[in-house]
C-alpha cells in the first residue's frame, strides 16, 4: 500500500511541475490546493530537497521549486526517495537486499518467486515513467 507520505510527495511535485523550473512555490500554497497538511508537507519537501529533486529558497517570494525538468524525473526515483525499497519483500530487493530469516532456500520459496514477478513488474512501469507523464 503507498503510504501518505509518497501520495502527498507526488501530489507536491506534480503541483511544482506544472509551474516553472525554478520558480519558488510556498508551502502553504501546495499544501492548500493538494489539501496537504502543511506540517507533514514540509517534512516531505525537506526529503525531496535532500535528495536532489527540489531547490529552496527563503524569504519573500521563496519556497520549493523544481531543480530538474519533470522529464527528467523518474518514478523509480521518487518512489526509492519517498516509499524507500521497492520490493515488498527484503528478499527481491535490488537495494536493499536482506534474506529471510525464515526461507532455507529463496530459489524453491513460492513467496519469493511471486514477490520477484511483482517487484518487476512494479519496476517496469516505475523506470518508464517520468513526472512529466503523469502532468
Amino acid at each position: 500500500m503507498l503510504s501518505n507520505k509518497t501520495k502527498y510527495g507526488l501530489k507536491a511535485m506534480v503541483y511544482l511541475a506544472r509551474g516553472e523550473v525554478g520558480t519558488p512555490v510556498q508551502i502553504a500554497e501546495i499544501a492548500k490546493a493538494e489539501q496537504i497538511s502543511r506540517k507533514f508537507l514540509e517534512s516531505i519537501l525537506l526529503t525531496l530537497r535532500k535528495n536532489g529533486l527540489l531547490g529552496s529558497r527563503k524569504g519573500k517570494g521563496g519556497g520549493y521549486y523544481m531543480v530538474k525538468s519533470p522529464e527528467e524525473i523518474p518514478m523509480t526515483s521518487l518512489m526509492r526517495i519517498l516509499e524507500g525499497p521497492i520490493a515488498l519483500v527484503a528478499c527481491v530487493s535490488l537495494n536493499y537486499y536482506e534474506a529471510c530469516a525464515d526461507c532455507p532456500d529463496e530459489e524453491a520459496c513460492a513467496v519469493h518467486k511471486l514477490m520477484l514477478k511483482v517487484r518487476d513488474s512494479a519496476l517496469e512501469v516505475y523506470q518508464n515513467t517520468t513526472l512529466a507523464d503523469i502532468l
